[in-house]
């Protein structure tokens, strides 16, 4: 995919306050300067003279002016079931589905935790403060935990607001925001906010912790990524609970990933969608009654399924297991040769909670 440049609108707007003057006193046409902030003149068609002379307004490299890349690409997690089965997209827009008490505020620290150490500012859009919180309820205290794991908190939409535009000049940023956000129409005024000027990317996590979405055909509307959890996995332990075979990704339906990760996925997919129907049949006659072809089918579901649990490092404490990032890479190799069969001779508990296969 092609890479998105734009002007880097909040630094200029910091650096010089009266841009419209300012950039009239040194010779540039006010509505060319206007035009470029908004996006109605593409970057790409801006001359050489013009992002030189805005750099120099502002006390800034080129390199800090522009910003490159957008709503273009994968957002590599280290999580593999996700990397894999339903990539997050850089700038888009992850709906998760759930009911309550399955892992999916949990799936939430572990995602901020892990952009913090790539520099992102991570942000809460709250559906309670603080003080409405009590310690008895389970919800209540998940929320008080992804509070803390936020760099920053907010519950109105002026205060977000505030919080991103005074950090999306210099950091990417990651939102995560309960799904009442969307229903009164407050996310998509703040994205309209913020696109107003343009700036660096704000990837956003939509959450529902009533659990009412996943009665909901349609839960949020448009999503390029979307994350179904499965209560099946909690009631086995598997975690995160994410399910393989029902979760989406733009990147993946549009077919804008490599195609060894297409192949792969696709390949998985098959298999794990053949292994749920064989689970139940498992459960009623035993294994010793499915063909040939259908118990390999049914021990390698259970080594991936077992592959795609993974621990986290906000959960360290109470698992007693370190933390662990598997690059896509790896996730797609061990996927590939439990696929092919090349590790079909290894126990199911060797799989679990791994990172990558070491064996």
């Amino acid at each position: 995919m092609d890479e998105d440049i734009r002007l880097n609108v909040p630094l200029l707007r910091r650096k010089v306050p009266n841009l419209t003057n300012a950039a009239k006193a040194v010779g540039l046409r006010p509505a060319t300067v206007s035009n470029l902030c908004t996006g109605k003149i593409p970057l790409a068609r801006a001359e050489i003279r013009t992002l030189v002379t805005l750099a120099t307004l502002a006390g800034c490299s080129l390199d800090e002016l522009v910003i490159r890349g957008g709503k273009t690409g994968m957002l590599e997690s280290g999580i593999k079931v996700l990397d894999l089965f339903a990539p997050l997209v850089r700038g888009g827009t992850i709906g998760l589905v759930a009911r309550t008490n399955v892992g999916q505020l949990v799936l939430v620290q572990e995602l901020f935790h892990r952009f913090q150490q790539r520099d992102y500012a991570t942000v809460f859009w709250s559906p309670f403060a603080l003080h409405e919180l009590t310690d008895s309820d389970n919800v209540h205290h998940a929320i008080k935990d992804l509070m803390d794991s936020a760099q920053l908190t907010g519950t109105t939409l002026d205060e977000i607001y505030s919080l991103i535009d005074q950090r999306q000049s210099e950091h990417d940023i990651l939102l995560a925001a309960d799904r009442r956000t969307v229903l009164s129409g407050g996310l998509w005024t703040l994205n309209e906010k913020l696109n107003e000027f343009g700036a660096r990317p704000v990837t956003t996590i939509l959450v529902d912790v009533s659990g009412e979405a996943a009665d909901e055909d349609i839960p949020y509307g448009p999503l390029d990524t979307l994350l179904r959890f499965d209560v099946n996995l909690v009631t086995r332990s598997l975690y995160p609970a994410v399910d393989p075979v029902t979760s989406t990704s733009a990147l993946l339906e549009g077919a804008q990933a490599e195609m060894t990760h297409l192949t792969i996925q696709q390949r998985a997919k098959k298999l794990l969608r053949r292994y749920k129907e064989l689970r139940s049949l498992v459960a009623a006659w035993g294994v010793d009654r499915l063909s040939d072809v259908d118990r390999v089918t049914y021990h390698r579901g259970e080594r991936l399924e077992a592959f795609l649990s993974q621990p986290f490092y906000v959960a360290e404490p109470f698992t007693h297991r370190e933390g662990v990032s598997v690059p896509l890479d790896d996730a797609l190799n061990g996927t590939r040769r439990i696929l092919d069969g090349v590790v079909d001779d290894h126990p199911v508990e060797e799989f679990l909670y791994t990172g990558k296969l070491e064996f």
